[in-house]
């Protein structure tokens, strides 16, 4: 996933508590209940909630920042790394991981403390990372090197290298030792046996194009991808076949589903949550289009209070000498912010 670009106006790196009027939602259900001006510099990337300790980790441009989503405050950092991506927890072990983009690597911390442990090697372009509680292996999953990184989370050291022969973007764990993740240009979800470290299967989700997010429904066996096309695409993990398809925002990167409503969100760059109904295993349904804020692609879900995080920004105007691939300006200083979301 790649981290939104955002242009440093000087911005102090400290967080606020200011809180910002919530932005409107466009029907009843999900809205936005408060807004945290976290403040600082630098793009961002995936939200990772450790539940054990209500604290909410977001990856931001060189370091992964640390807060208390009841607060909005930064109550700590995990500095060092460059171009922030994924972080994934072993409690266990009692230790945090952070995928580092541009040099390839894992950044291994302690989950208590925040104090790095060790600095490991996986591959170019590092990004979307998960804990696969069957096998107990740290998995990254690389873009540049078209492959999967396993870890052992313990030893802190790489255990095995599976190719993908495409370019992986978010993976899910079935918690069975079956591990599931989007090749983004091949419009295709991989399978992958964790113990085995090999690629089981693959199945195209046309017309699903350029998927990114992945979230899973573990007890009935379906996987929803979010894609660039501004499309879901629901998969049978069993037959390995789209089932549904939904329409869903612009600038999608994350998706989470809630096993304890049955919804299913996509958080879409343009400043919009897409929130899906699951009724039946084989029926879905949009139920609402909730306002967010620019930027909010990424997001997390706490399954405890059915909250979802996210994080944007406000951006200036297009400048007259951008490219025209250009879709906004630099950021507006301070306007960084944690977006809380319930029922």
């Amino acid at each position: 996933m790649r981290a939104l670009p955002a242009l440093s106006l000087g911005v102090a790196a400290l967080a606020t508590t200011t809180v910002l009027g919530a932005a409107p939602m466009v029907r009843a259900g999900y809205h936005v209940v408060r807004t945290f001006r976290l403040g600082g510099d630098g793009g961002w990337d995936y939200l990772a909630l450790d539940t054990t300790t209500n604290r909410l980790f977001i990856a931001r441009q060189n370091r992964i920042l640390v807060v208390d989503p009841d607060k909005g405050k930064v109550i700590g950092e995990v500095p060092g790394l460059d171009r922030a991506h994924g972080i994934a927890f072993d409690e266990a072990h009692g230790r945090g991981f952070a995928t580092s983009g541009r040099d390839g690597t894992v950044r291994m911390f302690d989950l208590h403390t925040l104090a790095p442990l060790a600095v490991i090697r996986a591959a170019a372009d590092a990004d979307a990372i998960l804990y696969d509680p069957a096998t107990q292996r740290i998995v990254t999953f690389n873009g540049d090197a078209g492959s999967a990184t396993m870890i052992d989370p313990a030893a802190g050291a790489v255990v095995d290298s599976i190719a993908l022969h495409a370019s992986p973007e978010f993976g899910v764990s079935a918690g069975t030792g079956m591990l599931y993740v989007n090749l983004v240009d091949a419009n295709a979800v991989a399978e992958i046996d964790a113990r085995a470290a090999r690629v089981t299967r693959q199945w195209s989700i046309a017309p699903c194009a350029s998927p990114t997010g992945l979230a899973i429904d573990r007890e009935h066996g379906r996987l929803f991808s979010v894609c660039r096309n501004k499309t879901m695409a629901v998969s049978d993990i069993a037959s390995g076949q789209v089932i549904a398809t939904l329409p869903i925002g612009a600038g999608v990167d994350g998706a989470r589903f809630d096993p304890g409503t049955g919804n299913v969100f996509a958080s879409n760059g343009e400043g919009t949550l897409t929130v899906i109904h699951e009724d039946t295993p084989d029926r879905f349904r949009v139920v609402e289009t909730v306002r967010t804020m620019t930027g909010a692609r990424t997001l997390e879900l706490d399954p405890r209070t059915h909250r979802v995080y996210t994080v944007g920004a406000k951006f200036g105007p297009v400048p007259k000498n951008a490219t025209t691939f250009a879709t906004h300006g630099p950021m507006v200083a301070g306007s960084f912010s944690l977006l809380v979301l319930a029922p």
